[in-house]
């Protein structure tokens, strides 16, 4: 007989449930041997040397391995009834352990680098280059053509006109104030660095000034295509269509320093010719920025006085200068020639812009009853008909108020404007204008007199004030809070009496000013003494304050034995306001006298008087 076959013990045991099993594997590759797992799960060796021979123990990867610890210890933590902070924390780390070994088994499968580092994946993707790309001021193709939309899309029949006109390698224009001139230029001259490559330079007299053309190009560009652009100088880097990176295109934007950058250059825009003291100086580092046969520049200004050094280059008189009798030309500078632009015998194309010629062609913008009833006659011809003003008869000519305008920003270290304390504890001196019932507009100024015998006084603050008399006080009172005021002078009118009333009570040294023809005689004397020994200094963007001064003539009074001094007065208008205002604060310094005194009024501003 065939003997009976021999049976496994272990066949007829009960399953082992797979859990064990699972721990068995954990513990053999914690490097645990067969023996001391068998004992220490109970099992048979024979069956715990099946499934390490079955289950290839020996050959698993490390990553699988790894995993299966990671997981048994996580799954441990979790199933913890009390949990401590440490973990929580070990929960987390095990976690991203886990996604780690996932990566790299997909990796090692045929993946790439960013299954390992999801991060370059995110740095790699079209929206992070463009991100970065704008972190840099680049605009894409796409970006400028955009700009270009959204620039066609905003022009006025002008400013197109001054588009068309754009080939041109020298413009002079001169153009009504407030019809968009520099909101136009810094939108062109962006198109023109776009499409040219061209550096584009804007010159102005202050850097406040010349700011304004960068504030513009910033937010052109931010509403065309939402990119926000930074720095200053502002470098703009370009792509073509293809997305190939062309030169940066350069904005500069000068004032008083641009002697300094003599090595710049590019297109070139002089903004507010007509008013920029020693323009000569100015022009020709301009034209030497632009000498090249490719770049161009724009004189852009409203009109100031014919005695202006620009006007001689706006007139032509400046090219027939030393020229032969025969080889000299006729330049016709009048509106009607130049109303549609005109190129001149010295190559210069020249157009003249009014208020009437802006709302022919579409400029809208304009309240014209409100203007004229602000203005003169003489200030409305002046300010929006392009009318040049003749101050042969005014006692504040511009060659003498030029030396005085100065780029504050730059040279006035010890004033700070926007604190609380603009200029500290230093002395400073307020001149009032009062509103005589509505006929005239209130100005107050604050000026800060000489830090030394014979030195400079400064225009530092200005305010135009509206209201009452107790308005006016009021208004007084808060600038007088800002400075250590030691002197208040106001004019000794009916109504600047009752304002003179109220600031006394809380400034009792303050002065009423004589208004009598002697009186005012003293403050033009005074005044101009002061600006022929160039002891004053204006923010040379007041323009209002020049334009003031610049009004004021001298005339016969009604009995025609005396001589009084006139601004225009006639019940609708002002009559340069501000500067009497500021000629209130200067008589402060008695005639004469060169000392640098600062008033005998040293009295402190109390905020509880």
């Amino acid at each position: 007989m065939d003997p009976t076959p021999s049976i496994d013990s272990s066949a007829l045991a009960p399953p082992v449930p797979f859990e064990a099993r699972r721990a068995a594997r954990s513990l053999y590759w914690r490097g645990w041997s067969l023996t001391q797992i068998q004992e220490e799960l109970g099992l048979k060796y024979s069956t715990v040397a099946s499934w390490a021979r079955r289950g290839k123990w020996d050959a698993a990867a490390t990553d699988v391995k790894l995993e299966d610890g990671l997981e048994a210890r996580l799954l441990t933590l979790i199933a913890k009834e009390q949990k401590t902070g440490h973990d929580f924390k070990e929960i987390d780390l095990l976690n991203r352990q886990l996604d780690r070994v996932a990566r790299r088994r997909k990796y090692a499968d045929g993946g790439n680098e960013t299954d390992l580092n999801p991060n370059v994946a995110n740095r790699n993707s079209p929206e992070a280059k463009v991100k970065r790309s704008r972190r840099k001021n680049a605009l894409t193709h796409e970006d400028i053509e955009k700009c270009r939309a959204f620039f066609q899309e905003g022009l006025f029949g002008h400013q197109r006109a001054w588009w068309e006109a754009s080939a041109h390698t020298i413009r002079f224009i001169l153009k009504s104030r407030q019809i968009g001139a520099t909101w136009y230029f810094a939108r062109e001259a962006f198109m023109r660095g776009m499409d040219t490559g061209n550096n584009q330079i804007f010159l102005s007299a202050s850097k406040n000034q010349a700011e304004v053309f960068r504030d513009y190009i910033l937010d052109f560009v931010f509403q065309a295509c939402g990119v926000e652009l930074k720095g200053n100088p502002l470098v703009i880097n370009r792509q073509d269509e293809d997305g190939n990176l062309l030169e940066p295109v350069r904005f500069y934007f000068l004032a008083t320093n641009f002697r300094t950058a003599q090595s710049y250059h590019g297109d070139v825009y002089l903004d507010e010719a007509f008013w920029l003291p020693g323009f000569q100086r100015f022009e020709e580092v301009a034209s030497a920025m632009a000498s090249q046969k490719f770049y161009r520049i724009t004189y852009i200004s409203t009109p100031s006085t014919v005695t202006h050094e620009a006007y001689g280059k706006f007139s032509g008189d400046e090219w027939n200068a030393g020229r032969l009798r025969e080889d000299r030309r006729k330049f016709d500078t009048s509106h009607k020639a130049l109303k549609s632009g005109a190129v001149g015998p010295d190559g210069i194309w020249r157009q003249i812009v009014t208020i009437d010629d802006a709302e022919e062609l579409g400029f809208d913008l304009f309240d014209r009853e409100e203007l004229q009833r602000r203005y003169s006659i003489d200030a409305y011809a002046n300010k929006f008909l392009c009318m040049f003003v003749d101050d042969a008869q005014s006692s504040f000519p511009w060659s003498l108020l030029q030396p005085a305008l100065v780029d504050a920003f730059y040279k006035w270290k010890d004033f700070k404007s926007a604190e609380l304390r603009p200029f500290g504890d230093k002395p400073v001196w307020l001149g009032y204008d009062p509103n005589d019932e509505g006929a005239d507009q209130a100005q107050l100024i604050a000026i800060a007199p000489p830090d030394q015998p014979g030195g400079k006084f400064r225009l530092l603050e200005k305010q135009r004030v509206d209201g009452d008399f107790a308005a006016q006080n009021k208004a007084i009172r808060a600038m007088a809070a800002r400075y250590h005021v030691t002197d208040i002078a106001i004019e000794n009118s009916v109504f600047g009496s009752a304002v003179y009333q109220l600031v006394v009570k809380w400034f009792p040294m303050a002065r009423k000013v004589d208004y009598s023809v002697s009186g005012k005689g003293h403050m033009v004397m005074k005044a101009q003494n002061l600006f022929r020994a160039r002891r004053i200094e204006i923010p040379i963007e007041w323009g209002d304050v020049r334009d003031a001064f610049m009004a004021i003539r001298p005339a016969l009074t009604a009995s025609g034995k005396q001589i009084t001094y006139v601004s225009g007065r006639d019940g609708r208008i002002g009559h340069a306001d501000i500067a009497w205002a500021t000629m209130h604060a200067l008589i402060n310094e008695p005639l004469g006298a060169d000392n640098g005194s600062t008033g005998q009024s040293t009295v402190e501003f109390f905020e509880n008087a």
